[in-house]
């Protein structure tokens, strides 16, 4: 279809399994790829699996927590390719980072960290983009989050850290959309394919002693379909986001939870 051709698109945490899925996908619809991560190994392992499919991406060691890192591979990235299309980030943190007991015992710097680098990295990668965006008055800014933004579970401060991003998307959506620029987030709903997931479930056996059947028996219970959403299903609704069929999506979060989540 080429629903991406000729766009250049961004994307942070490309080495992850989302920002990597989303990569291929967008490699398959013609899109000229940017991948960066924290570490490089992972993202190139990325830009190998889609050149050798015929796509074109390279991959860059960056930081998504350093402003000056981002605007220099920002504007290296329009002084190589001529503008930026779209901005997307998946960036994420070990869950181990996070997950404690109860708040009511948690520290200030667990509960906070979580908060502190999910809005960081999103506001100073939107923020950075948006500015290469505004002077051809067109971008698609987009992000990830999770259903613990809109549901209580005991993840300390990462529901909180998602609900924050929510509610950057429709912050920057309400500055941006008159510029042309369109700020749009996705919301899956726990994908056994990630490693976060299997992360959670280690420190859920630990703390309540469930086997991962019981544990991804509950979530995948959770959805209308009973069964998960797969990473592939996942980047083809990021396609259509960051493409010009989506052109009035703009400033929401995209429920992806099969249901298990009510708008």
């Amino acid at each position: 279809m080429n629903d991406l051709k000729n766009k250049v698109a961004v994307i942070y945490g490309a080495g992850g399994e989302i920002g990597g899925a989303v990569a291929r996908a967008f490699a398959l619809e013609g899109a000229r790829l940017f991948l960066t991560g924290h570490r490089l190994a992972p993202v190139e392992a990325v830009v190998s699996d889609i050149v050798s499919t015929g796509g074109i991406a390279e991959a860059a060691e960056v930081d998504a927590l350093n402003e000056q890192a981002i605007e220099k591979h920002l504007q290296y990235v329009v002084d190589k390719a001529g503008r930026i299309d779209i901005s997307f980030n998946a960036v994420g943190n070990s869950p181990a980072r996070y997950l404690g007991g109860p708040l009511v015992d948690m520290d200030l710097k667990q509960f906070s960290m979580p908060i502190a680098s999910y809005t960081t990295s999103y506001f100073l990668t939107a923020r950075l983009a948006a500015r290469h965006m505004l002077p051809n008055k067109s971008g698609v800014i987009m992000t990830v989050t999770a259903p613990p933004a809109r549901i209580g579970t005991p993840n300390g401060g990462y529901g909180p850290s998602q609900a924050a991003k929510e509610a950057l998307t429709r912050y920057l959506s309400l500055e941006l959309a008159p510029q042309g620029i369109r700020v749009v987030g996705l919301q899956p709903h726990g994908m056994p394919e990630t490693g976060t997931i299997r992360e959670i479930f280690e420190w859920r056996a630990k703390t309540a002693g469930l086997t991962w059947e019981q544990f991804s028996g509950y979530l995948a219970g959770m959805n209308h379909p009973k069964r998960f959403l797969t990473l592939e299903e996942m980047a083809n609704v990021a396609v259509f986001i960051a493409s010009d069929k989506a052109s009035a999506l703009m400033g929401s979060t995209v429920n992806l939870t099969m249901g298990a989540l009510d708008d």
